[in-house]
C-alpha cells in the first residue's frame, strides 16, 4: 500500500471516519479494506500467543504490554516521518487523544494481556469475536449505520461462530469465573473505542499521523499504572529470548495498528471490528500448530461460520 494512497484516503474522510469515496468503487478499493482486515486480525491472533510466550520468559503482562505498544509507538512516529505525515497535534485534539489512548488501547489491551495468565490464549482470542456485535448494535443505536440484512446476517454468523469455537475450547478450562467476566468486558470496551473515534476523528487527519500519539500516550498510561501497582518493568531471567519476543511486539503493534487506523477511515468502525472475528480465527488456528490443541468438528465449523461472515459484511 503507498503512502500516496493512506494519504489521499485520511485526507478525504469526513466526520464519520468513512472515506469521501466514489459509490462504485474500483476492485482494488474493495481489496483494500479486506487486506487490511486480514492482516489485522492474523496479527491479533498472533499478538495472544506471544504473550503466552513472554509469560512464560519471565515478563508481567503489563511490563510486556507497555514496553511493546512503547516502542510501537516510536516506530510509528519514524514510520510518520518517513511518509512526511508526522503527527500534528493541537489543543482541541488533546480530549480524542486522551480517550482514544485510554478506551482503545491501554484498558483493553491491558485486559487482553492480564487476563491470558488466567483464561488461556485461546478464550481471550475468542473473547474478539464480539465487538462487531456490539459496534454494529451501538452504530444502529446512534443511526451511524442502516440496517443492512446481509450485514446484520453476515455478524450474526460471525459470532455463531465464535460461540462453536468458544464451546470447543472452554472444554476442560479452569473455573475463573472473575477473569472470564474480566476478559468478556474488554469487547464492550473495543466497541466503545471503535464509536467514539469514528465519531470525534479530527479533520483532515491521516491514520499514520494520528497512531504514534495514541499508542505513546496509552504506553504512558499503562507506565505510569505498573510503577503504581510495583509491577517488575524487566523479565525474571532476562534471556535473550524475552528481549526478542518484547522487540517482535513491538513490531506487531506497530504494523496492526497503523493497518487498523487506515482500516477506520476507509471502511468504518463496523466492517473495523470484524478484526477481531479474523483474530478469532487465527488464534485458534495458531494455537492448534504450535500447542497441538484439538481441531475438532467444531473447531472447523465455527471457523468456516467467522469468514463467511467476515465475507457477508465486507459484501455489505
Amino acid at each position: 500500500m503507498s503512502t500516496t494512497r493512506v494519504a489521499t484516503v485520511s485526507a478525504k474522510a469526513g466526520p464519520g471516519g468513512r472515506a469521501a469515496t466514489d459509490p462504485q468503487p474500483p476492485a482494488t478499493g474493495r481489496l483494500l479494506p479486506l487486506a487490511c482486515l486480514l492482516i489485522v486480525g492474523l496479527l491479533l491472533g498472533i499478538t495472544a500467543t506471544l504473550v503466552k510466550f513472554a509469560l512464560a520468559e519471565g515478563w508481567a503482562p503489563l511490563a510486556f504490554l507497555s514496553w511493546g505498544l512503547g516502542g510501537g509507538s516510536l516506530m510509528l512516529l519514524a514510520l510518520s516521518f518517513a511518509v512526511r505525515q508526522p503527527p500534528r497535534p493541537t489543543r482541541s485534539q488533546l480530549p480524542f487523544y486522551l480517550i482514544s489512548a485510554l478506551i482503545s488501547i491501554a484498558v483493553p489491551q491491558a485486559i487482553i494481556f492480564a487476563a491470558v495468565s488466567h483464561v488461556g490464549a485461546s478464550f481471550v482470542s475468542l473473547c474478539l469475536a464480539l465487538p462487531p456485535l456490539l459496534t454494529y448494535a451501538l452504530a444502529l443505536f446512534l443511526r451511524m449505520e442502516k440496517l443492512r440484512m446481509l450485514r446484520a446476517v453476515g455478524i450474526a454468523s460471525g459470532l455463531a461462530g465464535a460461540s462453536l469455537l468458544a464451546v470447543a475450547k472452554l472444554q476442560g478450562t479452569p473455573d475463573s469465573p472473575g477473569w472470564i467476566a474480566l476478559a468478556l468486558m474488554g469487547p464492550v470496551v473495543i466497541a466503545l473505542g471503535n464509536i467514539y473515534r469514528t465519531k470525534r476523528w479530527p479533520p483532515g487527519a491521516t491514520a499514520v499521523s494520528l497512531a504514534p500519539g495514541l499508542l505513546g500516550i496509552g504506553a504512558a498510561m499503562l507506565f505510569v499504572w505498573t510503577l503504581i501497582v510495583g509491577t517488575p518493568m524487566a523479565p525474571g531471567n532476562g534471556s535473550a529470548v524475552a528481549l526478542w519476543l518484547v522487540a517482535g511486539q513491538m513490531l506487531l503493534f506497530c504494523v496492526s495498528y497503523s493497518l487498523f487506523f487506515v482500516l477506520q477511515v476507509i471502511a468504518g468502525p463496523v466492517y473495523l471490528s470484524q478484526c477481531g472475528s479474523v483474530g478469532a480465527v487465527s488464534g485458534a488456528a495458531i494455537a492448534i500448530a504450535v500447542f497441538g490443541e484439538p481441531a475438532g468438528a467444531l473447531v472447523l465449523i465455527g471457523t468456516a461460520a467467522i469468514l463467511a461472515g467476515v465475507l457477508m459484511v465486507s459484501r455489505g
